[in-house]
C-alpha cells in the first residue's frame, strides 16, 4: 500500500534533456530521471506521478492538482522560476507542499536566474546537483509528508 504520493512536475525545455546544453543539464534525458526516481519511490513505498510542460497554464493545473490531493511536489519551474507569479499564487493556493529542484546552480549562473519566486513559498530548494538534486527532494518529502498527514511509507 502507498501512504504517500509525491508529483514530479517539469517545466518549460526539460524535455530536451540530454540533448540541451549537456555541459550544464548534463546528458542524462527526462525519462532516464523519471526512471531513476520511479525506483527509488518504489523502496520507499511512495506513489509518483511525473509530467513535464512547456505551458504556464498547464503547469499551474497541475500544482493545483497535486496541492490540494495532499501530494508532494518536487518541482523543477525552469525559465518560470524567474518569472511566475502566477506558479507561485498556485502552490500557495493550493497549500502544496513543494521542494524547489534544479539541475544548474542557478545562483552560479547569469544574474537574471538568481531569483526565484518559487524558493519563497517552498519547503526547500536544491540546485545545481544535476538529477541526484530529485532523489535528494524525494527523501525530505518523506519526512515532510509524514508530518503533514500522520501517515508513515510502507
Amino acid at each position: 500500500m502507498v501512504a504517500s504520493h509525491v508529483h514530479v512536475i517539469n517545466g518549460p525545455n526539460l524535455n530536451l534533456l540530454g540533448r540541451r546544453e549537456p555541459e550544464t543539464y548534463g546528458s542524462a534525458t527526462l525519462a532516464d530521471l523519471e526512471a531513476q526516481l520511479r525506483t527509488r519511490a518504489d523502496g520507499l513505498g511512495i506513489g509518483l506521478t511525473f509530467r513535464q510542460s512547456n505551458r504556464e497554464g498547464e503547469l499551474i493545473d497541475f500544482v493545483q492538482e497535486a496541492g490540494l490531493a495532499g501530494a508532494g511536489i518536487i518541482f523543477n519551474p525552469g525559465g518560470y522560476t524567474h518569472t511566475s507569479i502566477a506558479l507561485r499564487d498556485a502552490i500557495t493556493g493550493a497549500n502544496a507542499l513543494v521542494i524547489e529542484v534544479h539541475l544548474s546552480n542557478i545562483h552560479a549562473r547569469e544574474s537574471f536566474r538568481h531569483r526565484s519566486y518559487i524558493s519563497p513559498v517552498a519547503a526547500g530548494v536544491i540546485c545545481g546537483l544535476g538529477g541526484l538534486g530529485y532523489e535528494l527532494a524525494l527523501e525530505a518529502l518523506v519526512p515532510l509528508l509524514a508530518a503533514r498527514t500522520g501517515h508513515q511509507p510502507t
